[in-house]
């Protein structure tokens, strides 16, 4: 167990008004770059919140993630750096990952909250972590909803790649919804252990999912009817020129992760890459779309 862990602190100010908003740009950019917990302190004219990473990783390593994630919102600032000795974060979660439906089909659990599933809706049992992709996040929940729409349209989806599968939620939605196996990868390590411990959880066989660390499609040689990549802009970007070599003709791409000020640039890209856009979500400042290999 950590001894301690590493702590940034993040100031957003914007006035009395802008401070919903800038909370709620504080807490993506925690999950988006591996947070295990916040604290928030609301202030006359911003926002001000702690934000904590395990210390299996150096502070530099955090603090890169933490500065990618902001990099949408220069005004944020960060004002200290630290650690902290470890502490007990399980009733802060319980009450920050209560039941959430998802679209129209989905409903995500912390795990301690098995028994309180809606009703009619596919469980995803998730363990909030260190991983990217509890479900809480606008970028997930648009995922998912994409996936719902998509399967709808489009039939079944037998082969499935996850790209930066963080908490490995979408491939555990697409078992769900009838895959057959999924191939998931991610550039950090240290999260193979906890999509797979979230695989457990939602008894799925993990004979049926490839984990491997790796580096967008680098070295991907194979075809799949769909491909999930819930990342960041730029590396979606890079990846955009590669996707129409891995997908079958008629297969889908959900790609999300990205800004609603990003979207023209992303769709150009799409266009450039030969895919064509088949729907788009969008969630606060969050936006996701789904592209199709032409036939």
């Amino acid at each position: 167990m950590e001894s301690y862990w590493w702590y940034i602190t993040v100031l957003s100010r914007g006035g009395a008004e802008c401070s919903e908003a800038g909370e709620e740009i504080l807490y993506s950019a925690a999950e988006l770059s591996g947070s295990i917990g916040t604290e928030v302190q609301e202030l006359p004219d911003g926002v001000r919140m702690r934000i904590y990473y395990r210390s299996d990783e150096e502070m530099s390593y955090w603090r890169k993630k933490l500065l990618d994630a902001l990099e949408p919102w220069p005004g944020v600032r960060i004002e200290d750096i630290g650690k902290v000795e470890n502490q007990q974060w399980s009733r802060q979660s319980e009450e920050a990952f209560p039941p959430l439906d998802v679209g129209s089909g989905f409903v995500v659990l912390a795990p301690w909250h098995k028994g309180r599933e809606t009703p009619g809706r596919i469980p995803l049992y998730i363990n909030p972590g260190s991983a990217f992709g509890t479900g809480y996040h606008e970028s997930t929940q648009a995922a998912l909803e994409l996936f719902e729409r998509c399967a709808g349209r489009l039939g079944q989806f037998r082969r499935v790649m996850d790209v930066g599968t963080g908490s490995g939620i979408l491939a555990i939605a697409a078992l769900k919804l009838g895959a057959y196996s999924v191939r998931s990868r991610d550039i950090d390590p240290a999260v193979i252990s906890e999509a797979r411990n979230n695989l457990e959880l939602n008894g799925i066989d993990q004979s049926s999912v490839i984990l491997e660390k790796g580096d967008l499609l680098s070295g991907v040689k194979e075809r799949f009817d769909l491909l999930f990549a819930n990342i960041l802009f730029d590396p979606l970007l890079e990846m955009l020129p590669c996707v129409r070599e891995v997908l079958n003709p008629g297969g889908a791409a959900i790609f999300s992760g990205m800004t609603l000020r990003e979207r023209d640039a992303f769709m150009e890209g799409l266009a450039r890459a030969g895919l064509e856009t088949i729907d788009e979500v969008t969630k606060e400042d969050w936006w996701g779309v789904a592209a199709q290999n032409p036939a």
